[in-house]
């Protein structure tokens, strides 16, 4: 079993960062891989960015391909997403789910064993 918890959404300007954290417990989190995903209000939930268990690959979409890094910190078991240049359109409600047999390339929210409850992120245009 793999908990995770996500921290550091909040309400930020068009154009201004933030930095989520996907805090992974449970004997086994450290050798999944992970992604992040999002939805918005009336929308499905959609893939954002995974990392591969040992963090050497990592995958964009392309909305936020160019201005989000995603990357593990695993001396704390923690995967963190750093999102730039914010918009209007990437207001949502971010999640982390961990994969356990995939290289975090992985798109499909059913591919993903467990998921945080999400942290809502809101970018004022």
């Amino acid at each position: 079993q793999v908990q995770l918890v996500e921290s550091g959404g909040g309400l930020v300007q068009a154009g201004g960062s933030l930095r989520l954290s996907c805090a992974a417990s449970g004997r086994t989190a450290r050798t999944y891989a992970m992604g992040w995903f999002r939805q918005a209000p009336g929308k499905e939930r959609e893939f954002v960015a995974g990392i591969s268990w040992t963090g050497a690959s990592t995958f964009y979409a392309d909305p936020v391909k160019g201005r989000s890094t995603i990357s593990r910190e695993s001396a704390k078991n923690t995967v963190v997403l750093q999102m730039n240049s914010l918009k209007a359109e990437d207001t949502a409600v971010y999640y982390c789910a961990a994969d356990s047999w995939g290289d975090g390339s992985k798109s499909e929210v059913r591919w993903y064993d467990y998921w945080g409850q999400g942290t809502q992120v809101t970018v004022s245009s």
